[in-house]
């Protein structure tokens, strides 16, 4: 049996060696943060992890020492990610809104290093991206509720950014009152159309008065100004917080699924990882004024082994009773199953543009449920 002494060199030369690998393994990390920031990706990848920690279960069969190296895994990556946290907090996120609306609390949740620049409109805070002032736009496309954000729908049909991730996130909506307000205080609430339809229920349950505001966080700041406990504003837990309010009440929303789904926009065209979870794209395409043209293009896309989860219809603004098709479906569109289906589409399309190919991660919690 060798003695500790040598026992202990021998672990000093596999640390030198573990540190070598370490070295390499931390500038792999670095060119994939510096090609996330390019895509306006986050870092976190839920997806991605479990399929190294699935892996790399696979590698270790002594079955004791598989869950100390799962555990020894999990920190490699927090580490990892630390690492290219650090590395993006110069990314420049523009989003359309203000501090504490949800569009502000989700690009937050998805790049909370990043700088987050505010902007008045959608097509603001595209453009902003397309002329290099940001690195990557978070804008709303559809919302479980209100359905599509039409106005993004129309800059993805004729803008020049990619989209490079979709992510689904859980919107709730809280009754915001100023400190020491209850909720038999309330008279009036104030929040954005949409917030006040999405709440009907709780509003008619107690006869409450509605007031339409811009956004929800503006609301949430005109209640602080006011300083009126009969008033109450719709929004989320960070605008009490941001306003110095108090939560009268939580959850008030009728939907419990109540999701919005984000697109990341940046001038880099990325193609989705094919590892992981499976592939997603977005297209675009007018069909030709020809019968049969729209039900061709469709047939094409299924008969290349495309599902088609969402497909819907825009007018074209600058040609009177024209209109444009927008396809979501899953699968690898840049592959060779892809890259005929769009050749084939040609013959029954005019233009043809795919938005972009990148990976439907699970919902998350855009923010904590204080």
């Amino acid at each position: 049996m060798k003695d500790l002494k040598e026992l202990r060199k021998e672990i000093t030369q596999v640390d030198n060696a573990m540190a070598e690998l370490f070295v390499r393994r931390m500038a792999l990390v670095h060119d994939v943060a510096e090609f996330k920031m390019k895509n306006g990706l986050p870092v976190l990848d839920p997806g991605r992890e479990n399929e190294v920690l699935e892996n790399g279960a696979a590698r270790v069969q002594d079955e004791t020492l598989r869950s100390y190296y799962i555990s020894f895994l999990k920190e490699v990556m927090a580490v990892s990610r630390r690492y290219q946290t650090s590395m993006m907090k110069g990314l420049r996120v523009a989003y359309s809104g203000t501090e504490g609306a949800f569009a502000h609390i989700a690009s937050c949740h998805l790049f909370p290093t990043a700088e987050k620049v505010a902007f008045s409109s959608f097509k603001k805070a595209y453009e902003a991206v397309e002329s290099g002032d940001c690195d990557c736009a978070l804008l709303p496309v559809e919302n479980s509720f209100a359905g599509d954000v039409d106005q993004v729908s129309d800059l993805m049909f004729s803008g020049s950014l990619h989209v490079n991730g979709m992510y689904d996130l859980p919107v709730t909506h809280d009754l915001l009152g100023i400190p020491g307000a209850a909720i038999d205080d309330i008279k009036t609430v104030v929040s954005h159309p949409q917030a006040l339809s999405q709440c009907s229920t709780f509003i008619k349950e107690r006869a409450l008065q509605e007031n339409e505001y811009s956004n929800t966080a503006l609301a949430a700041e005109y209640v602080k100004k006011t300083n009126d406990k009969t008033i109450a504003a719709i929004g989320s837990a960070e605008s009490a917080e941001l306003f110095g309010l108090s939560v009268v009440a939580r959850s008030i929303n009728d939907d419990r699924s109540n999701t919005t789904r984000f697109a990341v926009f940046s001038r880099v065209e990325g193609h989705s990882e094919r590892s992981g979870s499976e592939p997603y794209f977005s297209l675009v395409f007018t069909a030709r004024n020809e019968a049969g043209s729209l039900a061709n293009a469709l047939t094409i896309i299924g008969k290349h082994g495309f599902n088609i989860r969402t497909l819907r219809s825009r007018p074209m603004k600058e040609l009177l009773w024209q209109y444009y098709f927008y396809v979501e479906a899953a699968g690898d569109i840049y592959g060779d199953e892809g890259i005929a289906c769009i050749e084939e589409m040609k013959e029954s399309c005019d233009k043809i543009k795919i938005v972009g190919s990148y990976k439907n991660l699970y919902p998350q919690k855009v923010y904590k449920e204080k």
